[in-house]
């Protein structure tokens, strides 16, 4: 619902809302650049411009919805993608990109050596645009726009350019991302959006709602966590299996799903609120459902992706890698709503009811 004010009221629109861009001082995350986004409808966030306009901590009203690492925001890391060194610069927050190049484990084969979730995520943003609310002049939309580039000499030389907006007065937020191969080579491409959640809107009894045929990680029937037999959708306790290096994952192919157009989210009904992630499968044709459960580091993830995360490797053997031209694009669509109505949170765990249904 748009704000409703007078203007007999309102002498600066920063009262409403708005984009405030700054630097941190302190810290791991010390001269790293920032936007904070407030929607005006108790939504906001914290956009991490030197961090491929990831986006950090997330807050709807006075309850934390992003799960925040150890870690939290650090300065990007050029060769972050070697190895495993990813994990260490891995901040959490409400968005994470992987990619573009590579999403998956540590690899290296005929085609070059790859770390963990490729390099854009440590990459920093040329700003090229900020749109202000004007409610004064009846403007209620809000956008900041930003160069990324993946590029390096006699390699693939991607541009992302990423729009994340809103609209005054909404709990929600959008991102538009257009990916163009710059080379002039094809290029192999992959991009995951890790999208996690945390304590308190993630508590034990929190639903997860998602849709599709689903497999566990490790290919395991009898998975500790994603088996038949167990409620798997249902946020657990913390638990000890899940100290240290214990995680659990499911893959989720999308293509059973009739319509284009995917959601999935959480519902908190202590909190009454819920949280829906709407995209085209057509252009993101799998989510990932990442759990964590460890005492201390109690996270969830749903990670809507061209290719689950099993590497460039796997997905060309398996005749599943993307390869953009030279010059051409891939665009990507995705949006995130706070939901608070019964009706909207009805609507969302019914898409739980359907995948039950189809299971009896």
């Amino acid at each position: 619902m748009d704000i409703n004010f007078s203007k007999d009221f309102i002498s600066n629109p920063a009262q409403l809302g708005g984009i405030e861009t700054s630097i941190l001082d302190n810290g791991p995350g010390k001269g790293v650049r920032i936007a904070w986004v407030n929607t005006g409808s108790g939504l906001r966030y914290k956009v991490v411009i030197d961090r491929g306009m990831d986006i950090a901590e997330a807050f709807f009203n006075a309850h934390s919805l992003a799960w925040i690492s150890h870690a939290g925001i650090t300065a990007p890391q050029p060769f972050s993608d070697q190895g495993a060194n990813w994990l260490r610069t891995f901040g959490g927050g409400l968005m994470t990109t992987c990619g573009l190049s590579h999403v998956g484990g540590p690899e290296s084969d005929d085609f070059g050596n790859r770390g963990l979730h490729g390099n854009i995520s440590n990459i920093p943003a040329e700003i090229i645009s900020i749109q202000q609310p004007d409610p004064l002049q009846g403007n209620l939309e809000m956008s900041i726009t930003g160069i990324i580039k993946e590029s390096s000499v006699l390699g693939p030389n991607f541009e992302l350019k990423r729009t994340i907006s809103g609209r005054l007065g909404q709990p929600s937020l959008i991102i538009r991302d257009e990916i163009t191969n710059l080379g002039n080579t094809e290029a192999a491409h992959m991009l995951l959006y890790h999208l996690n959640f945390g304590w308190p809107f993630i508590d034990e009894g929190t639903e997860m709602v998602w849709e599709g045929n689903w497999k566990s990680r490790d290919g395991d029937p009898d998975n500790r966590i994603f088996n038949p037999k167990n409620d798997f959708k249902k946020c657990p306790a913390p638990m000890d299996a899940h100290a240290g290096s214990g995680e659990d994952a499911a893959f989720i192919d999308l293509s059973s799903i009739k319509e284009d157009s995917c959601i999935c989210g959480f519902v908190n009904q202590k909190l009454g609120i819920g949280f829906s992630i709407k995209f085209n499968r057509k252009e993101l044709p799998w989510l990932v459902n990442w759990q964590h459960w460890g005492k201390g580091e109690y996270v969830t993830a749903l990670e809507p992706a061209t290719n689950p995360p099993i590497g460039q490797a796997a997905a060309r053997k398996a005749n599943t890698l993307i390869k953009i031209p030279p010059g051409e694009k891939r665009c990507y669509y995705l949006e995130m709503s706070v939901l608070t109505t019964a009706e909207e949170i009805e609507a969302l765990l019914r898409i739980n009811n359907r995948e039950r249904e189809k299971q009896l």
